[in-house]
């Protein structure tokens, strides 16, 4: 960093520190970083061809059972949800400056250096760390389309933040949403009508044989007591080789993943398409003041109530849907990404009500350090699993732990985490890789050890962060 060029970075465009942080916004960002970790570690430390399909087939007891659905009804995709609620209010903050009329440009130009390299930062995350499921590089593109919605009135920012579930929703062939539904629906019924033929006797086409087929294989994949196809076991035994091999045999089976999902499929454009829309509701929320806890406690309290009982509901019946393991075509396909935003709302309401109680900031207190170093903690999370706790070279844990294990794992591992960034955030204005992001976007070495009570303050750009990133 002492090679950088030292240019003048106006001090209204400093990072955001000290007591002007708004704190809420860090307790719910440490909490999502830490949440978001029960999602990624099944990704980790199994054979995800295995079972992706079908969770019975990593293992299913009456635990793996209840820690499956309690997941999947309150938890799944809402810390990611709450990541993208965050990011979207950060955005305001942190372009708060470009309302005056001679600092848009200024503003503009630290925001999408910033994101700019939050995108190398995701690059590094996938290719290096090999965490396929990384979420900084579709939140750095993500950010380059906000900028210029800054000043939309909350409910058109509302109406754009809804787009994506509505795409949801309607579906598209191949995939989910109404679309899907009507699809399996058809597929049944030919399934159904060209069985009742053969049973009569009567002579198929190739081409009904050709469907008969792959249904009756769609209907063994379902069935435990059947042996999965060949192609399939030929496919979980290369993932098995390359998380049994050396470095490399891992990074390319990883890399190819990427690629197949996120580079050459259409990963990454749904990817920051959610995003986007999400990052849209964050900021009408924080123009109502909701997110950052402007609200009065009955407003949280009935916010948290009305959002968990539709969410939580909706993904109830989702998880009863699935439990049926059945061909049967589920309205879950439809009301997902709705449900998951209602259930993200919820958590909203929760947090924020417990963060207006006295108890309830003593509670989530903790959860401050961990966001304001979340860049850090999820990176560390990545690199020590990945690379130690399931690497055949590191602890070979890797296919050794069922759902209930992996959840008791993530648990300890959140916690050694939640007390490692407090002790650490005791001696440092910031986690080491928001340092190393903060002093790359603003192009100047920015403050790092913790001063001492009553030391000065220089008054250079610095402390402990800023709000604009989850991550």
């Amino acid at each position: 960093m002492a090679t950088m060029v030292d240019t003048h970075v106006p001090l209204d465009l400093a990072p955001v520190r000290g007591r002007q942080r708004i704190e809420s916004l860090d307790v719910l960002r440490g909490i999502a970083i830490l949440g978001i970790f029960y999602m990624n570690i099944p990704f980790m430390a199994t054979n995800v061809t295995a079972w992706l399909p079908d969770p019975r087939r990593l293992s299913w007891s009456a635990a793996d059972q209840m820690n499956w659905a309690a997941i999947r009804i309150f938890w799944d995709g809402t810390q990611r949800g709450l990541f993208e609620f965050l990011f979207g209010a950060g955005v305001l903050v942190f372009t708060a400056k470009a309302m005056k009329p001679d600092d848009p440009v200024a503003v503009a130009d630290l925001f999408f250096r910033r994101n700019l390299w939050l995108i190398l930062f995701g690059l590094v995350d996938i290719f290096v760390v090999l965490w396929i499921g990384d979420i900084l590089l579709v939140y750095g593109l993500s950010a380059l389309f906000l900028f210029p919605f800054r000043k939309l009135p909350p409910r058109a920012l509302l109406a754009m933040g809804l787009l994506f579930a509505l795409v949801c929703a309607i579906g598209w062939p191949g995939g989910g949403g109404l679309v899907g539904y009507g699809e399996r629906v058809d597929m049944l019924m030919e399934a159904s009508r060209i069985e009742a033929k053969a049973h009569s006797g009567a002579r198929l086409t190739n081409k009904e044989s050709e469907t008969l087929k792959a249904f009756r294989t769609r209907q063994d994949a379902i069935d435990l007591s059947k042996p999965l196809p060949k192609e399939r076991q030929e496919k979980i035994a290369e993932e098995r080789r390359a998380f049994n091999g050396t470095p490399m045999d891992m990074a390319r089976f990883n890399w190819g993943a990427w690629n197949k999902i996120f580079g050459a499929g259409n990963g990454t454009f749904f990817g920051v398409l959610e995003a986007v829309c999400a990052m849209f509701l964050g900021m009408a929320l924080f123009k109502w003041g909701v997110i950052q806890g402007s609200r009065s406690p009955q407003f949280y309290l009935v916010l948290a109530i009305c959002a968990y009982v539709v969410g939580c509901g909706l993904r109830a019946w989702s998880v009863h849907e699935i439990f049926r393991f059945s061909l049967e075509p589920k309205i879950g396909w439809i009301t997902d990404e709705f449900a998951r935003l209602c259930v993200t709302l919820g958590h909203v309401g929760l947090f924020n009500l417990l963060l207006l109680t006295r108890s309830g900031r003593f509670l989530l207190a903790p959860f401050k350090a961990v966001g304001r170093m979340a860049f850090t903690v999820y990176i560390t999370t990545s690199t020590v699993m990945i690379w130690f706790v399931f690497a055949p070279w590191g602890l070979g844990l890797w296919e050794r732990f069922g759902w209930s294990q992996l959840m008791v794992a993530a648990s300890l591992f959140n916690l050694l985490m939640l007390i490692a960034a407090n002790l650490w955030m005791r001696f440092f204005v910031s986690g080491p890789l928001e340092w190393v992001w903060r002093s790359l976007s603003y192009w100047k070495r920015q403050p790092f050890v913790r001063r001492r009570a009553g030391a000065l303050t220089p008054a250079a750009p610095g402390g402990a962060g800023e709000v604009v990133l989850p991550v």
